[in-house]
């Protein structure tokens, strides 16, 4: 494939996201609007456009290699936990920013960015793989993903010796019960629904298909454009100055995805299986972090600083990995 293609999806993303800046700066979308936006794409765009991948016509993935898929993405978030516990180290991280570290390295905007990255570099054809990994996601981000902050929320707590009165609140905002109902949700269900549709080949009336159509389509803009609101909140300076984050994010976004693609290369000959892993370990850090910690009144300035400039070298990282695609 042909690197051309990654660098002009990658300069319209940002030229969707530029546009999403605008309408904040001058008062058009909020961040209220923004909020909102982040709920349709989640609950609504997102799901229909991992569905629509399962209904369409042409040759389909046989069970043996979405479950040979589901094995070798299963082992690349095994590897990105292991480094997300290992770069804090290499980097002499603070020890009480270690969380912020492993939540950026090892959750990977899969939905927002790489869906619709994944369906105009590698075709639709990539996005029941996609939603294997979308389901690995949201299956880790509610269990290691919660355990992971709700820990650093502690220590963060018995450091501030004034954080008494609100440590009850935040000890335990999601208890074991709460994580097992948060992984019914939206993701996780639409990721499903694309697996059973697929395998099943139901017949779906040209009606609903196209509703469907319509409804995922919407997914690149509405997700580029909270991305620009969010982009648009940070100063330049808070984004560019930790020479930290620009060496977690070549390790993070393309040595670990190349290195994940080499080492796979040699179990597995299945072109499309290995680029849409090279893709999706190749995106930059997800938001769903940032949501958490916030609902644990943690600090978020790390996360939030970690997720803009992934995001925004995300424009040079993921062509540079993607000329490792497997024609």
């Amino acid at each position: 494939m042909s690197i051309t293609v990654v660098l002009q999806q990658m300069v319209i993303i940002f030229i969707l996201i530029g546009i999403g800046m605008i309408l904040f700066r001058r008062g058009l979308l909020s961040e209220e609007g923004s909020k909102q936006l982040s709920g349709l794409i989640i609950n609504i765009t997102n799901p229909a456009l991992l569905i629509c991948s399962a209904l369409e016509d042409g040759p389909k993935a046989s069970l043996q290699e979405l479950g040979i898929a589901l094995a070798v993405y299963a082992a690349v978030f095994a590897i990105l936990i292991a480094v997300g516990f290992l770069i804090p180290c290499l980097l002499r991280v603070p020890k009480d920013l270690h969380y912020a570290y492993q939540m950026l390295t090892i959750f990977g905007n899969v939905g927002f960015i790489g869906i619709p990255l994944a369906s105009a570099v590698l075709g639709s054809q990539s996005l029941i793989y996609v939603s294997i990994f979308n389901l690995l996601f949201n299956l880790l981000i509610y269990t290691l993903g919660i355990s992971l902050l709700q820990r650093a929320a502690r220590g963060q707590m018995e450091g501030n010796a004034a954080g008494s009165a609100g440590q009850s609140k935040s000890e335990s905002p999601l208890p074991p019960t709460g994580r097992l109902q948060k992984l019914v949700n939206a993701g996780t269900i639409s990721a499903a629904l694309t697996v059973i549709f697929y395998l099943g080949d139901f017949p779906v009336p040209v009606i609903l298909s196209s509703a469907l159509s319509y409804t995922g389509r919407a997914t690149t803009l509405l997700s580029m454009l909270v991305l620009g609101v969010s982009v648009a909140q940070i100063a330049p300076k808070e984004i560019f100055s930790h020479p930290k984050l620009y060496l977690f994010t070549l390790i993070r976004q393309i040595l670990v995805p190349i290195g994940c693609l080499l080492m796979m290369r040699r179990l597995i000959d299945n072109p499309l299986i290995l680029n849409t892993m090279l893709l999706m370990a190749a995106v930059p850090a997800a938001n769903m972090p940032l949501m958490l910690a916030k609902q644990l009144d943690m600090e978020t300035d790390s996360i939030s600083q970690g997720i803009i400039l992934t995001t925004v070298l995300s424009l040079v990282t993921v062509p540079a990995a993607c000329l490792f695609l497997i024609p």
